[in-house]
């Protein structure tokens, strides 16, 4: 069980009989309270660590300094999931008026809360050229989800039942088809041209009426802008069809053109991609869901609308889809977002997009000579190279993502998309600066010359982390997540 964790873990540091806090007397137990259920009371007490507090916050400090994050260096796969979050959406989103609020307070009393959702919702849908937009969803996939089942609402408003296929690009994110095989769409699938985007001549003969519509990514997974977006449009609307936007790469997009501009009908953002809540880790998140005028009804409930008072209030109607989530979305993130785009303000909103676009294309021509560049051209927020130019060694993508490990560097995502066998994405934010850039892309070149000249070094990557190379399939597979698990293992 080498290299399986590092340094002490907690229960090595238990004591018996020390402890950090002691819990008070129970002041109930002079009232006839009736005891718990047998069912309900343990048999034995809970197997807990015995530590004092000084050594539980040493432990644990010193646990999260083993962890990678965007506050300690640069993160390559940035507009994905981990954009830089400013301190100033951290400290607005912890205000004890906001957190102090019970979903289920009287309207009157929460009006602060119901106008940042307002606003956002307001605001969203100018930003993306859309009508009106709900928060409620929780994380991106959620919101494909969503939008899927306005998609869904809509076709089954119009009796239009035999409507059963969504039409997805083989470069489309993984969460396209899962999402709408979850809502109950039968996928079909439309091939790339070799520049990346969708081939519009594929598409047209799988345009009938059953298709409900169209999912696409723009820019697409290769960094690509769709060139035919509206061409392809017109044809799905032509056919009956509604477009899907899948606001995944919206970052780039920011000051440059609009969504709804585009053609589209339906489209859900990342809060926590483009409007600054890093998602690293698997959470928090946030899938606003917005459509275009004469859809908003489908949206689901509760809707925070604005009334003819101009009083904020929570609404409910029998046309929408139901409900997705627990009450209005995730307010620390919606609130995160509300201050990002008050804190940048529409004219420097707009340079978020080609900054960027800047960023990206800089470390890619920087880079094309030492890496495979499958897609010439001007990229957007990011670009996939196919691994190593040189390839004779036998150095592999992963090879070369472990080795920034010990440069520094978080790795880019790697083996995606799935159009090319040795992947690896970069996608720089407009946050990084030129310093910070040119200091990654020396490292890369780096690497490439140690690929070539000393292939085992980077095959052996990475050397100096407290945790090295990890069987990702086993830890998936069986995961040790006890101490009492550890401790067999060993």
């Amino acid at each position: 069980m080498n290299n399986v964790y590092y340094g002490k873990l907690i229960f090595e540091l238990s004591k018996e009989g020390r402890r950090g806090y002691t819990l008070p007397k129970n002041e109930l137990a002079q009232y006839n309270i009736e005891d718990l259920p047998a069912h309900l009371m343990r048999e034995q007490a809970p197997a807990l660590p015995e530590v004092d507090e000084l050594t539980v916050v040493r432990h644990y400090t010193n646990m999260s300094n083993n962890n990678f994050g965007v506050d300690t260096g640069f993160y390559p796969l940035g507009s994905c999931t981990m954009k830089y979050n400013p301190k100033i959406n951290e400290e607005m989103s912890s205000l004890p008026a906001f957190t102090g609020l019970h979903p289920l307070q009287d309207v009157s009393t929460v009006q602060g809360a119901l106008e940042v959702y307002y606003n956002l919702q307001t605001s969203l849908a100018e930003i993306s050229g859309l009508s009106e937009f709900t928060l409620n969803p929780y994380a991106g996939a959620h919101g494909e989800l969503t939008g899927l089942m306005v998609m869904k609402s809509y076709h089954m408003s119009r009796n239009d039942d035999k409507r059963t296929k969504v039409i997805i690009p083989d470069s489309a994110h993984g969460t396209n088809p899962a999402s709408a095989a979850v809502c109950g769409f039968d996928i079909v699938v439309v091939k790339s041209r070799p520049d990346g985007t969708v081939d519009v001549e594929d598409l047209r003969p799988l345009l009938d009426d059953s298709i409900a519509g169209m999912m696409m990514t723009n820019p697409n997974t290769l960094g690509i802008f769709e060139h035919n977006i509206a061409e392809i449009a017109e044809l799905v609307h032509e056919a009956g069809g509604l477009m899907y936007y899948d606001g995944a790469n919206l970052n780039p997009m920011l000051g440059m053109c609009r969504p709804g501009d585009l053609g589209f009908d339906i489209m859900h953002i990342n809060l926590h991609k483009t409007f600054s809540t890093p998602h690293g880790g698997g959470g928090p998140g946030d899938g606003p869901v917005g459509v275009r005028e004469g859809l908003e009804q489908f949206l689901p409930c509760p809707r925070v609308v604005l009334d003819e008072n101009y009083e904020l209030k929570i609404e409910f109607n029998d046309e929408s889809l139901g409900s997705v989530s627990g009450f209005l979305g995730n307010f620390g993130v919606i609130m995160r977002a509300y201050s990002y785009i008050l804190t940048l303000g529409k004219e420097n909103l707009r340079m978020v997009g080609p900054l960027a676009t800047l960023n990206a294309n800089y470390v890619k021509e920087s880079l094309k000579d030492c890496y495979e560049l499958p897609i010439e051209g001007v990229c957007k927020h990011e670009f996939v190279f196919d691994g190593l130019k040189d390839k004779s060694t036998g150095v592999t993508t992963l090879d070369v993502a472990k080795r920034l490990l010990d440069y520094g560097y978080h790795a880019p995502t790697i083996y995606f998309p799935l159009l090319f066998h040795q992947a690896l994405m970069i996608e720089p934010t407009e946050n990084e600066s030129k310093e910070t850039l040119d200091g990654f892309i020396e490292v890369m070149r780096k690497i490439a010359t140690e690929a070539s000249e000393n292939p085992e070094l980077v095959k052996g990557a990475p050397h100096n982390t407290p945790v090295r190379r990890l069987d990702d399939t086993l830890a998936a597979l069986k995961p040790v997540v006890t101490y009492a698990e550890l401790a067999q293992a060993e």
